[in-house]
Parts: C-alpha cells; structure tokens; sequence
C-alpha cells in the first residue's frame, strides 16, 4: 500500500534491490518492528485506492473462497493474500488466525489471492489453495500453507523467499495427502484453467479495489488502515473495528 501520510506506513518498492533482498529486509522488520503502521509487499505501481467503500461484487463475488461464514453476513472481511509474502505469513500468525477464531459465527472472512510477481512460488501456493477447494478442504490448506511456512516459501537460509518448485510442490502433496484429498484430481485442478482463471480474477479485482500489495484488509467494504507499531497493536484495532461494525 503505498503511504504518504504520516499515519500510513512504508511499503516495499521493487526498484533498485533484487526481490530476494526486500524479502530479507521485510522478513528482519516484520521480526522486530512494524514501522510507522504495517508493512506490507508492493507488486507495482497502480492507481490510487478508490474513495469510500468499495462494492460487495468486487471484493465479495459469488464462489470466493470463506474461512469462516456468519448468518446473514452482517460483517465481512475480506483479505488479499499472497501466501509467499512473509508480513501475509506474519499476520496470520499474530493477527488473522486468532480473529477467525474468536469471531468464527460473527464475521465472514474472505480470502482472495493476489500473487506478486516478486514472490516465485506464489502462484504455486494459490493453485494449491484453490485445487484443494474444490475438494472442499480450502481453509485446511491455507492453514497448512501458512502454518507450515518455512518449510516450502523460504529458501534454506531462512531469509530469502525459496525459488525451489519442485521442494513446494512435494510440501503441496504432502499436505494434500494429510488432508485426505484425491492427489491425481489435485493435481489436475491446480493445472486447471478454472483455477488459473479464479487466481487471475483475485488479482483483477484486487487491482480495481486499490490494492497495489499484501494483506490488504477490507472491513463491510472499508479499507482497513492499521497504524499500529506491532502487530498486537494491529490486531487489537482490527478488533476494536469489527466489534464496532457488529454493534451497528
């Protein structure tokens, strides 16, 4: 997200290092400290963020993947992911997961994928994710690929995003078998275009939303703009939005 205001944080550009190199610099500041709000990953440079709320059709379109539903869907949230970008993995870890949690029948939470092009096996993992939806296990596997982190998206030295396919494709089987998935039609659907097509559509509509980088967090359609110096500041005012949209 690209920040000018004090109060908004500064985002990775992809001039001038190589993307291993922000990655390491991301994973470090995520490790330590949020400067100035969240950092997230910048893909490349788009139009500014639209003003107010951005429509349902957009962010929400029939079929998206949930990881969790609430009657009525009073409350939505909706996440664009890259499951490669560390600060998505750091906030799944610190922030998302436990909301899901703690609001599993209050809130719907939305995922959608928005793979960046400095992250080599992003598009891998969604294809993952999306193959493993259609067997009905998707929010198993984002678990698995987000709990599971380190293992497939960085490389052996633990800073660097891993550029090895065929090592995040056998966590990708291996994860498909432990979920009990049919592993020839897994691998069929991920190569399917209707998985390519859905992967493409999240970035679409990403784009026509304003995201330009991951997590972007949208609340009832409101983009969330943290300004928290750690991510338990974060999640406590992602908190404090929900429990004020579930008053309302």
């Amino acid at each position: 997200m690209a920040a000018k205001k004090a109060t908004r944080n500064p985002v990775t550009k992809r001039k001038g290092l190589s993307a291993n190199a922000w990655t390491t610099i991301a994973v470090v500041a995520a490790a330590v400290l949020i400067i100035g709000g969240v950092l997230v990953f910048n893909g490349k440079d788009a139009p500014a963020p639209p003003p107010g709320a951005v429509a349902a059709e957009i962010l929400n379109p029939p079929g998206s993947n949930t990881l969790s539903t609430a009657p009525g869907g009073a409350v939505t949230v909706v996440e664009f992911v890259d499951y490669q970008c560390p600060v998505c993995e750091a906030y799944y870890q610190n922030v998302t997961k436990s909301i899901e949690h703690d609001y599993a029948g209050k809130i719907t939470f939305v995922t959608r994928n928005f793979p960046l092009p400095m992250h080599p096996l992003a598009v891998s993992a969604a294809k993952a994710a999306e193959a493993a939806a259609m067997q009905g296990k998707y929010r198993e596997m984002y678990d698995k690929l987000y709990g599971d982190y380190r293992t497939w998206a960085l490389a052996a030295d633990g800073q660097n995003v891993s550029e090895d396919a065929a090592r995040a494709q056998a966590r990708f089987d291996a994860y498909a078998k432990e979920l009990g998935l049919d592993l020839a039609r897994f691998h069929a659907d991920a190569a399917s275009p209707a998985v390519r097509k859905r992967i493409d559509q999240g970035k679409a509509d990403g784009q026509k939303a304003g995201v330009t980088g991951t997590p972007t967090i949208f609340v009832n359609g409101t983009r969330f703009e943290p300004s928290g110096n750690t991510y338990a500041a974060i999640a406590q005012q992602l908190r404090g939005q929900l429990d004020q949209a579930l008053t309302q």
